[in-house]
């Protein structure tokens, strides 16, 4: 990603506007050239993991408005939309908590997210995988979040164990039902999350396999509806929801569908049929989703022989990828600086100021002396950040003063470190952006050198011996291995850009496609940023970017710390990250040794964030 929304625009393309993110010290967007939105019918605002980057991407001005920007977006959106006779909805799936100072520094987490989050209008939401992993995170998410969005909140495949009753019952309602504000056009909507594993012991996730075959759901699939719209924090591409799609076309061949996903951290658009299609809208809240359809007949209108004649019964869908910054909201409202924003917007832009301002996000433990990237280099790259943590900051962090003087080999999981870090000022928000999650070190002593050093390879290669025991390694690496793409060396960050099957050709509206001025266009004079490739096409982002390269990384990277010149120990002390100890534990069985949890040991009370945030302080300190 880019600091600089401008860098490499130029001339007339390159003026500054007079705009100003609402967060003090946000980046101010710049010019770009832009693809229009197309309405439609239907129209939807889409976004999925944001993981706390609610107060925007302050060093990145393409990315850089926040949830305020988006409320006074999202309202806008909707009086065009009633201007129009047309309808808008507003959807979440999930994985709005972990990476991110404003989520993660309060005590208890989430202490002002929750808040923040509702000062959005969300017409349907979901839970991800991050809401579960822990058992007080999936209590904040029943008893704060689901009352803020009471109604919108669907959980088809998860259920909570309440801890008075040790009841298990539906986190929220399996599925919502309800006719559109303009047209009346009656939707069912479901929401799922992946058959996730590692939730905490108060949530259950139903197999989706087994969830698609309770009666609820075979009921409601029967329904008599509109349009059903299947969200969930699932890749588009993950067998999830090719089930759904197959359960529902097998009670109900003809009924139009939309998917909405996430998960896997991508900006990405699937066509399942001729009238069902998805959408997924990347991460970190860089994108707002759009998707819009025409051509749904109306049943109800239908009926009283009112159809607008001027609606095309042709089912067909349109997608655009926007770049969060409020140059392009401007555009996409036709509003500038003095009538864009709303009340409801600025409270939450001030709500978000201020709880930035009481965690101390903007405090500087030092100075990161250049860039450090995590997926648009490879990974033993000089100015790529796993170069730079296995180099520097695991050496000085994994040590214990009671076995300093003992070889060890440090294993850290790449999925657990989540952005880059850029050259400049390197915060306490930079500390969590960096590495959100609260594990400590943990270890193994005295493990066989031939045994440990096989670890390390079975991790990044040995898939068949964890997935036979429940274990997924792509839990191990970052979010867009889930995304069902080999995204390794494609000139995109982070999307697809593969050469996939076209959609079908009623799915390719007027102007959808990149036409010859396009093509024609100095890519200098273009910002860098997503150029993504999906079943519809190459034109699916809002702005028109410069492509830069994606690299795949292992799952893991090892350091070699404290041993002795020229020679390999005899045996060593087998230090790693806490979160993988179940995949170790398989692998060192496959490499020979017989160890059990009761062999592992907490060798730093400290979790990695904090070690590392102790780092930049000793190390980058006199950087600045």
């Amino acid at each position: 990603m880019l600091r600089k929304y401008g860098t490499l625009l130029c001339g007339a393309v390159a003026g500054i506007l007079q705009v100003q993110a609402e967060q003090p010290g946000a980046a101010k967007p710049e010019k770009a050239e832009l693809r229009d939105l197309h309405w439609g019918q239907l129209n939807f605002l889409h976004t999925t993991d944001t993981h706390g980057w609610h107060a925007g991407h302050l060093q990145e001005a393409q990315y850089s408005a926040d949830w305020g920007d988006y409320v006074s977006f999202a309202h806008h959106m909707r009086r065009k939309a009633d201007e129009r006779g047309a309808d808008l909805l507003l959807v979440d799936t999930g994985d709005r908590v972990d990476g991110n100072g404003l989520y993660d520094a309060s005590d208890p987490k989430g202490l002002f997210t929750y808040d923040i989050v509702k000062g959005q209008d969300i017409d349907i939401i979901c839970s991800g995988n991050h809401e579960l992993y822990v058992a007080e995170t999936a209590r904040q998410e029943v008893t704060r979040n689901i009352p803020n969005f009471k109604g919108q909140y669907i959980s088809s495949n998860l259920d909570y164990i309440d801890p008075k009753t040790g009841k298990q019952e539906p986190m929220a309602r399996r599925y919502r039902r309800f006719k559109t504000k303009n047209q009346g056009i009656d939707i069912a909507a479901f929401g799922f999350l992946f058959d996730f594993t590692g939730n905490d012991n108060n949530t259950v996730v139903i197999p989706v396999k087994q969830a698609v075959k309770e009666e609820w759901f075979q009921k409601a699939i029967r329904e008599d509806v509109d349009l059903f719209v299947v969200i969930g924090h699932v890749g588009l591409r993950m067998d999830e929801f090719r089930i759904i799609h197959k359960a529902i076309r097998q009670a109900n061949w003809n009924s139009p569908i939309l998917f909405f996903g996430g998960h896997a951290h991508v900006r990405d658009a699937v066509n399942f049929d001729s009238k069902a299609a998805g959408i997924a809208s990347g991460r970190y809240f860089e994108t707002i989703g759009w998707m819009s359809v025409d051509g749904l007949k109306i049943k109800e209108k239908e009926k009283e022989k009112t159809e607008d004649p001027s609606i095309s019964s042709s089912f067909k869908v349109h997608r655009r990828y926007i770049d969060n910054n409020l140059y392009g909201m401007y555009h996409h409202t036709g509003l500038d600086n003095a009538t864009f924003h709303t009340e409801k917007g600025q409270a939450v832009s001030q709500q978000i100021t201020r709880a930035r301002k009481i965690l101390k996000l903007d405090h500087k433990y030092g100075c990161a002396p250049k860039d450090l990237w995590l997926t648009r280099t490879p990974h033993d790259a000089e100015d790529s950040i796993f170069t730079w943590i296995g180099n520097e900051v695991l050496p000085g962090v994994a040590t214990n003063k009671e076995r300093a003087d003992i070889p060890r080999l440090a294993i850290l999981n790449t999925g657990g470190i989540r952005f880059d870090v850029f050259k400049g000022a390197f915060t306490r928000d930079s500390t969590f952006l960096v590495s959100p999650f609260v594990s400590t070190l943990k270890y193994i002593p005295d493990v066989p050198y031939e045994i440990a050093s096989k670890v390390i390879t079975l991790l990044n290669s040995g898939g068949n011996i964890f997935t036979d025991r429940g274990l997924d390694p792509r839990y191990l690496s970052v979010p867009e291995k889930w995304s069902g793409k080999d995204l390794g060396m494609l000139p995109v960050i982070p999307g697809p850009g593969l050469e996939l099957p076209g959609a079908a050709e009623q799915y390719r509206l007027a102007g959808d496609n990149t036409d010859d001025k396009d093509k024609d266009t100095d890519r200098r004079t273009r910002t860098e940023g997503y150029t993504t490739e999906d079943d519809f096409g190459k034109d699916g982002d809002d702005t028109l970017h410069a492509p830069v390269p994606y690299f795949n990384i292992p799952n893991c990277i090892q350091s070699e710390i404290a041993f002795p010149v020229d020679s390999t120990p005899e045996k060593v002390d087998l230090v790693f990250i806490e979160f993988i100890t179940p995949w170790v534990l398989v692998a060192l069985k496959f490499a020979g040794g017989d160890y059990t949890n009761e062999d592992v040991g907490s060798y730093t009370k400290e979790t990695f964030t904090e070690l590392l945030a102790h780092w930049v302080k000793d190390n980058w300190r006199n950087k600045c």
